[in-house]
């Protein structure tokens, strides 16, 4: 099967796991089987946004999909419900809260592939270029293990590519996050998805992060293109739980860059929303609205930026 994907994509993603039920629901550790029903029952009300938004819009299902984790969407059967909605269906395959990747289900990371028949495996990864060398290789390899066997079983590999400051690289910019973002992040990013290409991980689908002028999101879809049989790898966008105006920079920044296909966003959509339903100040239909709302509006930001640019 080819590299790469054939259409546009915009991902609702709630796949977060440790730092949803921390943050969201202050449970530390393994939740007991009454707090994985609640939290279960949350990932739901996310999903009940997102068949809002089909009912809501014209855009065509097929574009449509929901990043979801088995632990806190098994239970709900998301998988399921999204699948027979047409929607695409994408399943994290990584270990929760890990700085280095590793497999949520050891060896048996395929067979749960194989039982909910995900559209699209993704992965999220930390991963920087001036990290240490044999820590940055072992992980690569747990990685090529993975992206070999999907690969082997016809299926797409979604890479979500987080590159955190080395403290060396951000002390260079006064500790200044913001300025590691703009000034030393994008080439960061490129040189992280050359090592992975290096090494011999292919990946269909980029999941990255954003950046703040087109020249970058250009530097960045040439990278993942690189290469013999590369030429129909993509780039969809993360959020990052950034406000909504950041989100829209980003977003109007990579729209009109050829390889880039969309977004997958979460907490930016979400969040806000989920949270008033849970301390009770915004009823679950009012809930389920914003999220529809909220993730409908990043389409519209997206597709007037490509359009925008088309007509340029």
């Amino acid at each position: 099967m080819p590299l790469g994907y054939d259409g546009k994509l915009y991902i609702l993603a709630f796949d977060h796991r440790g730092s949803f039920q921390k943050k969201m629901f202050g449970i530390a550790g393994d939740p007991t089987p009454e707090e994985t029903a609640t939290i279960a029952d949350a990932k739901h009300l996310i999903y009940e946004g997102m068949v809002k938004a089909v009912e809501k819009s014209d855009v065509h299902p097929d574009t449509l999909g929901v990043l979801v984790d088995e632990q806190f969407g098994a239970p709900k059967s998301i998988q399921g419900d999204a699948k027979a909605a047409g929607l695409k269906l994408a399943m994290p395959v990584e270990k929760s809260g890990q700085d280095m990747f590793d497999f949520e289900y050891g060896d048996a990371f395929g067979e749960h592939i194989l039982k909910f028949d995900p559209d699209f495996s993704k992965v999220l990864v930390r991963y920087n270029p001036d990290h240490d060398a044999e820590e940055n290789r072992v992980q690569l390899g747990k990685l090529k293990t993975l992206a070999d066997w999907l690969h082997e079983n016809d299926r797409l590999f979604l890479f979500e590519l987080l590159v955190p400051a080395e403290p060396a690289q951000l002390e260079s910019v006064g500790g200044d996050a913001d300025r590691y973002d703009a000034e030393l992040r994008p080439e960061l990013m490129r040189k992280a998805i050359e090592a992975i290409q290096d090494f011999g991980i292919e990946v269909d689908i980029w999941k990255i992060e954003g950046v703040d002028e087109q020249s970058d999101a250009e530097m960045l879809a040439k990278q993942t293109r690189s290469g013999e049989g590369r030429e129909n790898v993509v780039c969809v966008l993360l959020g990052r739980g950034a406000s909504d105006a950041k989100v829209d920079q980003w977003l109007q920044a990579a729209a009109p860059v050829d390889g880039f296909i969309g977004f997958a966003i979460g907490r930016s959509i979400w969040w806000d929303a989920l949270k008033g339903f849970l301390d009770g100040s915004v009823s679950r239909e009012d809930a389920q609205d914003k999220i529809a709302d909220n993730y409908l509006r990043f389409i519209q930001v997206y597709e007037a930026a490509e359009q925008g640019a088309g007509v340029a």
